[in-house]
């Protein structure tokens, strides 16, 4: 699970990454990626109910989302905040094929060091 400080939680600030950040998106997953004045990396993860209503695979889907981010942290440039949109292919990927996604967005995005 990513840390309390690598979490956006103001409504504001993840509307401004939503409508400012550049975006990256394929068949399951889009990212936008928006430098900010912080020091650390900031994430906000979004799984709809569009793409399950069972809120048990949803929180599985945030959950997996989160992990891919933390192990990635380190490789991710910092001051920089990410709009993570899960759409709903992703219900059908497993671990693996979501962060190799989600990589493939980072480097689109030159989010990587």
């Amino acid at each position: 699970m990513l840390n309390k400080k690598n979490k956006i939680s103001k409504k504001k600030e993840t509307e401004n990454v939503f409508k400012k950040g550049k975006s990256s998106f394929d068949k399951f997953l889009g990212i936008k990626v928006l430098k900010t004045e912080n020091k650390t990396t900031r994430f906000v993860i979004v799984v709809s109910t569009k793409v399950s209503k069972k809120a048990v695979e949803r929180n599985k889907i945030k959950r997996q989302l989160s992990e891919i981010a933390r192990l990635n942290l380190k490789m991710l440039k910092p001051s920089h905040d990410f709009f993570i949109l899960a759409l709903p292919p992703v219900i059908n990927k497993n671990f693996h094929e979501i962060g190799e996604s989600f990589l493939f967005h980072c480097r689109n995005l030159k989010a990587i060091i």
